[in-house]
């Protein structure tokens, strides 16, 4: 005897009572009440330096909790530690340059200027006996005693003993004048470039740290200490726990039931029997076509709208990615907004 008929037709009745049960005895939908599904979402942070070092240390795991402000890595600093302490004593150098030109000449250097004119002046005053006594003796003998070249040697001795008196005289008045104005101006520049070299490698020095720019939590470390750290290679990943929302999409003719602000529950697979509370927060005026991972019952290829309830989970709950049930109490002016004739 074939049973596949008998085993067959076993099958279909006992499908067909399964669906005369769920038809009869399901919940008729509440017109007041508009029931969405979604999946909660939350902005995220992808930290890294902004210098390119090894780094030294990392001082969180997966799944802490930072605060903003918080140090979370460091660079190892020593290059940059040895580039300050040469700039300081590069603008430490340069600031007693500035303030020697400042200072002008001392007394000692004055008084030191004019002895020197003193000696030039000596100099130049024998240098010129020198030459008349030759000239007189020269005179008197017809030219006998002194010959022409020891008188030109004597006249040449002259000029050189004016031109360094003279000399003596313009570097007395230098001494005594003091630094110009562009020397003094030129200086102040250069102290003023040391010093903001040092700023730069400070500013360096700050940036070597990895600070938590929000409180968040930690979802993923991806490097260690050791590595080389650059500004294009994150090194964690931050979720940021508050705001949170529930990415949802309703079709064109729910549009018109819902509004910014409105109330809402959140209910999860995790906790069903513990919703939380929320609201509308966003509401989108561009139409797209329905994402796969969008639980609705229409077709997939249908134009919806995507709207964002804001959860209030102050125990931490959700997570990024977990499938929510949103039901929005709908008012008597939405519901008839929104019902078919």
């Amino acid at each position: 005897m074939n049973k596949k008929p008998l085993l067959a037709g076993a099958v279909a009745l006992l499908a067909a009572g399964a669906f005369a049960t769920w038809y009869f005895n399901r919940q008729p939908a509440d017109p007041h009440q508009l029931v969405l599904y979604g999946n909660v979402d939350l902005r995220q942070v992808s930290l890294a330096f902004n210098g390119s070092e090894r780094i030294a240390r990392l001082s969180v795991q997966e799944g802490d909790r930072v605060t903003a402000g918080q140090v979370l890595g460091e660079l190892d600093t020593r290059t940059l530690q040895l580039q300050a302490a040469q700039a300081e004593a590069q603008i430490a150098s340069q600031a007693q340059v500035l303030q020697r030109l400042k200072a002008g000449s001392r007394p000692e250097e004055v008084a030191q200027s004019r002895a020197q004119v003193a000696a030039a002046q000596a100099d130049a005053e024998l240098a010129r006996q020198q030459l008349e006594r030759m000239q007189g003796i020269r005179q008197t003998t017809a030219g006998r005693a002194v010959s022409q070249q020891d008188l030109d040697a004597a006249q040449a001795r002259r000029k050189v003993a004016d031109a360094q008196l003279e000399n003596a005289r313009k570097a007395q008045q230098l001494v005594v004048t003091g630094p110009r104005k562009e020397d003094i101006a030129q200086a102040q520049a250069q102290l003023d470039v040391a010093t903001a070299a040092l700023a730069v490698l400070r500013h360096q020095l700050q940036e070597a740290r990895l600070v938590a720019p929000i409180d968040a939590v930690v979802r993923a470390r991806l490097m260690e200490p050791g590595d080389m750290a650059s500004p294009q290679r994150p090194v964690f990943t931050l979720a940021i726990t508050d705001p949170k929302w529930v990415r949802a999409y309703v079709t064109e003719a729910d549009l018109g039931r819902i509004r910014p602000g409105m109330a809402a529950t959140l209910a999860t697979d995790s906790h069903p029997g513990e919703p939380l509370g929320g609201k509308v927060g966003y509401i989108s005026s561009v139409a797209e076509f329905t994402p796969k991972t969008v639980q609705t019952e229409a077709l997939r290829s249908s134009l919806v709208y995507e709207i964002r309830v804001l959860a209030d989970d102050p125990g931490d709950r959700l997570r990024l990615g977990m499938p929510v049930t949103v039901r929005l109490a709908l008012d008597a002016g939405s519901t008839n907004a929104g019902s078919r004739p």
